[in-house]
């Protein structure tokens, strides 16, 4: 009996193994999450929203490496995926993401919902196509998923709704060819890039995610260089841990001084799988060697002396055999000299952020004149509170957070080591991706321990998909960090010497909002509380929203902090305590 087209489609997603569909049904999909009903082993995930679906499909690719699923309806439905789906890509993330249109005869007459799929997703997908006719399946659904897992991003599927219940006159079964080499670069380039590090004296690595599957080799070469290791927010989970004698931290607005120091100190710089944004963290008139699959990422950041364009762990172990010996007068042995400053930099600025994060900080002297200052009600420490879900959490938790003050407390006090994951919208820069992500990766393993950073801004934008964890009895952590603030948007206002404006939430009681879905809500006001309410929350079975009361006035110090910025934010301070009286208040 010949096969439907979203026969074919589905049948085609249980043999790559995809478990989870995320989306919300109706109109063109109807026929495919009928499909999705009688396949076994392929499980539909009805959200509350797209963009939650299309958030949830990327953070299952980003941790399996396999193809994450979403889908949308006509119109409306296809366009909210778009956000996730802009994640997914920026992610390098392979997602499929199937969109409903109008029927067929209707397409181009400006039909009730009717949107321009292959028009709307041109800028964010690596494959996209509308399914005409049953026969060019499955031929186009192979070209899709192949484009998606080999070209790592997204691929759309458009399927007009009187097409997916329609049988293909020639069915043949889907042929998913989908193995992937490994590349090199050349010998003579590697072997320039090894007589540079050899000749220089002092070397420090920025690692990125790129690298994160060849770890020991990355050590090895860290010890052979006797190198510094700067790691990027995603190389965290891969690098840290106390098994790193190398690792320092991360650079940045969200880095610290020692970070910071070990790349403007070094006289070569060896990038590793890291395409690191920001240009101006990188320190100028270094020698620099640049690892990176994509021939395009080498050098549109940084000047690059030497390009090795192939697989991180190849080419590092192709490095490793032509490095030279020491420079002489070594002893047989590289001076550690500026390893041993950094690491020693590094140490001293975690022993004073574990100082910060003390719950009792604020009882000492010197946390009493830091309250005086900028903590005058009293509340927690976003510090405290992300130091205490680190000593707590599992060793092998999978963590995602907020863009804004949430990921910069995650990067600075949640540690990456044993086999923790990290996940967040650390290239695109989206709000209110926490909890979407998590979503996913519960549903992958629901033993397996899942936090969400959240902000409380980016809660409240997809708030509604709280109930797809209560109703899929999800036991995702969500910790709140509740400054009823757009705390990131503050502080830039602030650095540049403008008051804050615009920035203030008025948040209901998350706790209570939670606990009114279904869901366990603990709401924590008071610092001498906390330790115990992050306790009962990680004991508690299902899902859990820690609704934590942290001080909207906390600042994070850059690494670097400029004179311009400490400037600006002293100004804008002052703008704010002259406020007129007659100029109304946020709050």
């Amino acid at each position: 009996m010949a096969r439907t087209v979203a026969r074919v489609i589905v049948d085609a997603l249980d043999e790559l193994g995809v478990r989870h569909v995320f989306g919300v049904v109706g109109d063109a999909l109807n026929p495919l999450t009928d499909a999705i009903r009688t396949t076994e082993a392929v499980d539909w995930v009805g959200c509350r929203h797209e963009e939650a679906a299309a958030f949830a499909a990327s953070a299952q690719s980003q941790l399996t490496g396999t193809l994450g699923v979403c889908m949308g309806t006509v119109g409306p439905g296809s366009v909210h995926l778009l956000n996730g789906l802009y994640d997914a890509a920026k992610s390098h993330a392979p997602v499929l993401a199937i969109a409903g249109q109008v029927p067929l005869a209707e397409m181009s007459s400006d039909y009730f919902q009717e949107v321009d799929n292959d028009a709307l997703f041109s800028d964010v997908a690596v494959f996209r196509a509308t399914v005409t006719s049953p026969d060019q399946l499955p031929q186009m659904l192979e070209t899709a998923v192949r484009t998606a897992l080999g070209r790592k991003g997204v691929a759309v599927l458009t399927v007009p709704g009187d097409i997916g219940e329609k049988e293909l006159t020639a069915d043949r079964p889907t042929r998913l060819s989908l193995n992937t080499g490994v590349s090199r670069p050349q010998e003579a380039a590697v072997r320039r890039a090894a007589e540079l590090l050899t000749g220089s004296e002092r070397i420090t690595l920025l690692v990125g995610e790129g690298a994160r599957a060849a770890r020991e080799d990355v050590l090895a070469l860290a010890d052979r260089l006797a190198a510094p290791m700067v790691l990027t927010l995603k190389a965290k989970a891969g690098f840290e841990g106390d098994t790193n004698p190398f690792q320092v931290g991360q650079t940045g607005l969200i880095g610290n001084p020692a970070a910071a120091s070990a790349l403007q100190d070094a006289d070569t710089l060896l990038l590793l799988g890291t395409d690191f944004p920001y240009r101006e963290w990188y320190p100028e008139g270094r020698s620099v060697v640049q690892v990176d699959t994509e021939a395009t990422h080498i050098g549109r950041r940084v000047p690059v002396d030497i390009g090795l364009v192939g697989d991180t762990g190849a080419t590092v172990r192709d490095l490793l055999e032509h490095l030279g010996p020491v420079p002489a007068g070594t002893d047989g042995a590289r001076d550690r000299s500026h390893l041993d400053k950094a690491r020693e930099r590094f140490t001293d600025w975690r022993n004073g952020q574990a100082r910060l994060a003390d719950p009792a900080h604020d009882k000492g002297l010197m946390g009493r004149l830091r309250s005086a200052l900028d903590n005058h009600g009293h509340d927690i420490r976003p510090e405290a509170l992300a130091a205490a879900v680190d000593r707590i959490a599992a060793e092998d938790a999978v963590f995602t957070s907020d863009t804004g003050m949430a990921t910069v407390w995650l990067s600075r006090f949640v540690e990456m080591r044993g086999e923790r994951r990290l996940i967040g919208s650390y290239n695109l820069g989206s709000m209110a991706n926490a909890m979407p992500q998590a979503l996913g990766a519960q549903c992958l393993d629901r033993d397996r321990q899942v936090v969400a950073f959240c902000g409380d801004g980016g809660l409240s934008m997809l708030l509604g998909d709280l109930m797809t964890l209560k109703t899929y009895r999800l036991p995702v952590k969500l910790v709140v960090f509740d400054n009823r603030r757009l705390g990131m948007v503050k502080l830039e206002q602030e650095q540049a010497g403008l008051p804050e404006f615009g920035t203030v939430l008025d948040n209901p009681d998350f706790a209570a909002v939670a606990e009114s879905m279904g869901i366990t809500g603990i709401r924590v006001t008071d610092p001498a509380e906390l330790e115990d309410a992050v306790q009962r929350a990680f004991r508690d079975p299902g899902p859990v929203l820690l609704d934590v009361l942290t001080n909207p006035e906390e600042i994070a110090v850059p690494a670097k902090p400029t004179v311009e910025q400490g400037w600006g934010f002293a100004v804008a301070k002052m703008k704010e305590v002259v406020r007129s009286h007659g100029e109304p208040a946020e709050n």
